[in-house]
């Protein structure tokens, strides 16, 4: 299991001591999420924070473009030394050419879904995928509910890529903590994004490290 914590839901006065905590925590990855305001109804920050952030970052970035038509910005991404570049089926008219684009930049082409989204509409574009992303609360904000049907969408995609004999990764983002996370790891799940969950506690090194274990225990 890789697990991927996400600044979305951190103090960012502190947010050069939260990159270190990462960089020194049993964290796979660092994920970012860029929002526009518009295919979801926040805003997030932009590429000069991300530019700052890859410089301090030494966990492979994991980048969730909640905007829409992220395939414009693949080549600032990809300079930015991103390793996974994630963008949503519901924003991505063209989505096979927008994945292509992301492969030849040599980063990871991830399709992320929002809860109302059936994991079935993958079946012409899975075999093309690095990772997919389940997303298990409705994009845009940190510290949601989590939303329970996501389990069976892991259940149903592990299944559709195990048929296939394909290496796909399933991601699954949202309401992941201790709990939750056991069931979607259960279900298929390779990577765990994590928030508030480790955030919001008095010991996020801790809590990293406990939910690190969760691959052990599984």
């Amino acid at each position: 299991m890789l697990l991927a914590p996400s600044i979305l839901s951190v103090d960012f006065l502190h947010l050069g001591e939260i990159i270190d905590l990462i960089n020194r925590s049993e964290a796979d990855w660092l994920h970012l999420d860029l929002m526009d305001g518009v295919f979801v109804p926040n805003l997030s920050f932009g590429f000069p924070v991300f530019k700052q952030i890859a410089k301090v970052s030494t966990k492979p970035m994991d980048i969730h473009l909640m905007i829409v038509e992220p395939q414009k910005f693949t080549k600032q991404i990809k300079d930015l030394g991103v390793h996974t570049m994630t963008v949503h089926y519901e924003t991505c008219t063209h989505l096979h050419g927008t994945i292509m684009r992301i492969k030849e930049s040599g980063m990871k082409a991830c399709v992320a879904l929002n809860p109302h989204t059936p994991v079935e509409l993958l079946t012409d574009i899975i075999d093309e995928l690095d990772m997919a992303l389940i997303m298990s609360v409705n994009p845009g904000f940190g510290g949601q509910k989590f939303i329970p049907s996501a389990i069976d969408k892991v259940r149903r995609l592990k299944k559709m890529i195990n048929q296939r004999n394909l290496k796909t990764l399933i991601e699954v983002d949202g309401g992941i903590n201790i709990e939750t996370g056991k069931l979607m790891l259960e279900a298929g799940a390779d990577v765990l994004v994590v928030g508030n969950s480790v955030f919001k506690t008095k010991n996020p090194e801790e809590m990293l490290r406990q939910m690190k274990e969760l691959s052990i225990k599984n």
